[in-house]
């Protein structure tokens, strides 16, 4: 018998139009609060902070503390998996995210799976942990990325503007490039699994680059393999809410949401909320889409966006979020107000 969800979060995500929508913010735990900035330093770097459950914990807390968000996101990276799986990955300070590329199927072979849930096993801990920290309230959101956006940095070495390396491996050896995406579906499925298994009530999966492909390598690289992860965590947890954002993706949204089965699509700043009413919300909640950079304004600008988004969404279930993530110049009371105007009500 399925039980009647109470927290809001999951009430929305089950298809009900609550009195208000819950809130959460992409990267709420990050560098834009200094008792972040302070424990991060306590940990010495990026992926020790990840790897350390009672910070890691700590930093998915201090956002909660401040605001009172309805929901609370792991704090961990999208790149842990490749990690996981070996290939060495570091963050250097003003560059992010550097790997040791993998560019073709010879070398897969560096890759193992069989090892991952023991370089992930603080993860899980920091899960389990939060399950009994955060507010009776509030929920908890478990989190991976897509094979797509893990791909393009496990290929490219870093962040990229052009996508050269892995769009060459993925026309000139569809074959070899499909067993690196096989092997991040499987990587990701039995991650969040272990997530899910250690208190994780709600999971997102973040396609970040799926917008730079095209109509035919949309559907092969991002509509199939978050297919199989969906259907893969269902098989087990068969009524396990999933969130997708396949980010700049346009009109394809409305495939995404028809085939992959996620339960609620995340959009874009570039979404129209109009567009959005009519063709996405319609079949699944949504979620969005507050631009970071208002955030980062604050003021009048931002308060009247907060209305407008809330005011165009209300007829169906709906979750405030931003279009992308809170980045480190936004002044923590801007979120403050963020918070206020949501939880008073006063965007009616």
């Amino acid at each position: 018998m399925t039980t009647t969800p109470t927290k809001l979060m999951l009430r929305a995500l089950s298809g009900e139009i609550t009195e208000r929508p819950p809130f959460w913010l992409m990267r709420q735990a990050g560098r834009y609060l200094p008792e972040y900035r302070a424990t991060r330093a306590q940990a010495g770097n990026f992926l020790d902070l990840c790897y350390n459950p009672k910070l890691a914990e700590e930093v998915t807390l201090q956002p909660l503390r401040r605001y009172g968000m309805d929901a609370a996101i792991l704090f961990a990276d999208i790149l842990l998996i490749p990690d996981a799986l070996g290939q060495p990955l570091d963050y250097l300070e003003g560059e992010g995210p550097v790997l040791d590329p993998v560019r073709s199927a010879g070398d897969l072979s560096k890759l193992n799976l069989d090892n991952i849930h023991k370089t992930l096993e603080p993860v899980y801990e920091t899960v389990s942990r939060l399950s009994s920290s955060i507010p009776a309230d509030c929920t908890l959101i478990g989190f991976a990325g897509a094979p797509w956006t893990v791909a393009t940095y496990m290929v490219e070495g870093r962040g990229s503007k052009d996508y050269v390396n892995i769009k060459k491996w993925m026309y000139g050896d569809p074959v070899g490039f499909s067993a690196l995406i096989d092997i991040l579906v499987d990587a990701t499925i039995a991650y969040l699994l272990k997530q899910v298994e250690a208190g994780a009530e709600v999971i997102q999966i973040f396609d970040t680059w799926a917008g730079v492909l095209p109509d035919d390598e949309f559907r092969k690289w991002v509509l199939g393999p978050t297919k199989r992860i969906v259907e893969g965590l269902r098989h087990h947890y068969p009524e396990l809410p999933v969130i997708g954002f396949p980010k700049g993706v346009g009109g394809n949204i409305i495939d995404f949401v028809e085939e992959t089965g996620v339960t609620a699509v995340s959009l874009d700043t570039g979404t129209p909320l109009d567009w959005a009413a009519r063709n996405v919300q319609t079949k699944v909640p949504v979620q969005g889409n507050l631009d970071p950079i208002l955030l980062v304004q604050g003021g009048a600008a931002m308060e009247n966006r907060i209305s407008e988004i809330i005011n165009r969404m209300k007829l169906a279930p709906f979750i405030f979020n931003l279009g992308h993530g809170i980045i480190p110049q936004t002044p923590p009371e801007h979120v403050g107000a963020l918070s206020q105007l949501i939880r008073d009500g006063s965007t009616s």
